[in-house]
């Protein structure tokens, strides 16, 4: 073979090496973008049993979903879709955002019988909104606290049903901090108590409570939960979650040694940031600000190890110091009036 041939030989297979590179290294691309792809989390396509990685720990399901306004029917159906997609992925608990039954939607206090049309919003317990999570629970085998404007006598609730995977109602609470100083919810009946109960599970018991939005922003809202017994905290919420509003919410769970799990709005309603603390102020999760499911575990055994030996929760309280917390008198440097232009007085709502 001649020099020249040789050359021409050599050239020719270096052209088909470089082709076969080039075409493997396309095939390898496009395998890391299919992968990408099918990794991207996205509720349409949920895995399909319960993390590997969490075996013995309570998942609990962020539903960050986006409102189509105060339209019921619409939104009873995004809902059903996000459960869908958190059992698939192996929640034992899914959580909405704040009065999720009409998107947290308020109204325009100027405009006639504008509070009545939002007052005619409200649902009972037993209405077919409702009790379709109810029989969604049981159907997914996964517990649901749903969200709504619940009817009451006077004016409605801001209210949150816990279902168990069951089907069954654990608790009903209704926002006891209701945010006076905004049309909307100076135009509902605030709740009386707080509530925790115990609530069967596929990792155990655990003793459930929930608070509301401005509710997490009163400390005596968490404590009273954890005194009575509170494990877990469940939060549905409606606010825009700055970096304070968070470090707030993990105080919550580290000084009364409870596990905490919020749902916001995403944008542009809110800001998202739904999240999650252990006892320990540890971030189990922290959604960004668009519309998504997240999943945040929480160790039960930990917890309760943790509870038996701490310092901080129920372990070295002084109660019969705190009287002046029962007391109604009020500095006046604290007065303030309602949305109306009335003075705000706790002690008639």
């Amino acid at each position: 073979m001649s020099l020249f041939s040789m050359r021409g030989y050599s050239s020719t297979r270096q052209v088909i090496c470089t082709t076969g590179w080039i075409i493997a290294w396309i095939a390898l691309a496009s395998t890391w973008t299919a992968t990408a792809v099918v990794a991207e989390p996205a509720t349409s396509q949920p895995a399909t049993s319960r993390p590997a990685s969490q075996p013995s720990e309570l998942v609990v399901a962020l539903l960050q979903m986006a409102p189509a306004g105060s339209d019921r029917e619409a939104n009873l159906v995004k809902a059903d879709r996000f459960c869908r997609d958190a059992a698939a992925r192996g929640a034992d608990i899914a959580l909405m955002p704040e009065m999720w039954s009409i998107g947290y939607g308020g109204f325009n206090e100027k405009k006639p019988d504008a509070r009545e049309v939002f007052r005619a919003k409200a649902v009972p317990i037993d209405s077919p909104w409702v009790q379709h999570f109810s029989r969604l629970a049981k159907e997914l085998r996964m517990a649901i606290a749903v969200t709504y404007l619940q009817e009451w006598d006077g004016a409605p609730r801001n209210a949150v049903t816990l279902f168990d995977r069951r089907g069954k109602e654990v608790l009903t609470y209704a926002k006891v901090h209701t945010c006076d100083f905004a049309p909307m919810e100076a135009s509902t009946t605030p709740g009386t108590d707080f509530y925790v109960a115990e609530m069967d599970t596929q990792v155990g018991p655990v003793r459930v409570g929930a608070m509301i939005c401005f509710d997490r922003e009163q400390p005596e809202s968490a404590r009273i939960l954890m005194l009575k017994g509170a494990e877990l905290i469940l939060v549905p919420n409606a606010c825009e979650l700055e970096e304070l509003r968070l470090d707030q919410f993990k105080i919550r769970a580290w000084e009364n040694v409870v596990d905490v799990a919020m749902a916001n709005y995403p944008k542009p309603s809110n800001n998202g940031h739904s999240v999650a603390y252990d006892s320990s102020g540890k971030c189990r999760v922290i959604a960004d600000e668009k519309e998504g499911l997240h999943l945040a575990s929480f160790d039960l055994a930990g917890l309760r190890e943790v509870r038996s030996e701490t310092i901080w929760g129920g372990a070295y309280r002084r109660p019969h110091r705190y009287s002046q917390l029962l007391s109604l008198e009020q500095q006046d440097i604290w007065r303030r009036s309602d949305a109306f232009g009335k003075p705000f007085n706790p002690s008639q709502r």
